[in-house]
């Protein structure tokens, strides 16, 4: 037999659940989880400078750092990618090579780096190391087509050629996208390459999200990197073709001679710290097979 008491809890329960049950269905029905989808207005994409080891640059890609700081990159730069009074809103790296590339040029807007990084450590295998760059270049990817503070914005990146567009690559883990030319959905159009040449260190990917909140791009441009003295020296070959062989052009040359620090440095990696002015001279002395030679 029911009491006044245990009728009032039992109606107390029945209430409780029917509120429950109500909250549950309204959420389902009228909540559910949306992706946001946001893009940057323009994407820089280039290739780390001339490697020397897993870890650093050679002299050759130091001195790109500097020429694109000077020319491309940099605040004040000769021919910014940037409108007049304008610069990158983000500067994205991931190895040790596409960090130093960028440094200069992320220290003249005092801009701090977003850094996925894959770092070459003692026992890692090619293969682990690869597994590490499709991640990363995945979280990357994602921040900027769902983070709000890159919507709208202009981002450079700075990346693993491999990782930027190689078709074996993408044919290797096909269940998966792990270049940027799949993530960013450059596949959509047409005249984006399927592979990144290895050869090429000196180009700019330029891509254009031309449809406010649309993760796909409108337009596609390739630029090469061309720079002005002092940096002329620079290799700057076309798309495809090989790289200029910087030592064949001014060390097999004429004026080679062990003494030549200019050649010590630059091809011999011999350090000539104690005495840049001597490298100066060299230079200065040589301006005109430089310059009709290169």
């Amino acid at each position: 037999m029911d009491t006044p008491h245990k009728t009032e809890r039992r109606n107390s329960i029945n209430r409780l659940r029917a509120i429950l049950s109500g909250t549950i269905l309204f959420s389902l029905v009228v909540t559910p989880v949306v992706e946001i989808e946001a893009a940057p207005r323009q994407i820089i994409i280039l290739r780390h400078g001339e490697k020397q080891d897993s870890y650093k640059l050679t002299p050759i890609g130091q001195m790109r750092s500097l020429a694109l700081r000077a020319n491309y990159l940099g605040k004040d730069a000769a021919s910014s990618l940037f409108p007049e009074g304008a610069g990158p809103d983000g500067i994205f790296a991931i190895t040790l090579h596409t960090l130093e590339l960028v440094s200069p040029a992320a220290q003249s807007w005092g801009l701090p780096l977003q850094l996925y990084s894959v770092v070459p450590l003692p026992g890692l295998s090619k293969q682990d190391e690869i597994l590490q760059l499709n991640q990363r270049t995945q979280q990357a990817a994602n921040a900027l087509l769902t983070d709000p503070r890159w919507d709208g914005k202009t981002v450079v990146m700075v990346w693993e050629h491999d990782h930027i567009a190689k078709k074996k690559l993408e044919e290797q883990f096909p269940d998966e996208k792990v270049t940027l030319r799949q993530l960013l959905n450059l596949e959509l159009l047409p005249q984006v390459p399927e592979s990144w040449d290895g050869n090429n260190y000196d180009y700019f990917w330029i891509v254009d999200y031309g449809n406010p909140g649309s993760a796909i791009p409108t337009r596609f441009t390739m630029q090469k990197q061309v720079f002005p003295p002092p940096y002329e020296v620079v290799p700057s070959n076309d798309w495809g073709a090989p790289e200029n062989s910087f030592c064949e052009l001014f060390c097999e040359s004429d004026w080679d001679n062990p003494e030549n620090s200019f050649c010590k440095f630059f091809c011999f990696g011999t350090d000539i710290s104690e005495s840049p002015d001597t490298l100066t001279s060299d230079l200065t002395n040589n301006d005109d097979y430089i310059l009709h030679h290169h």
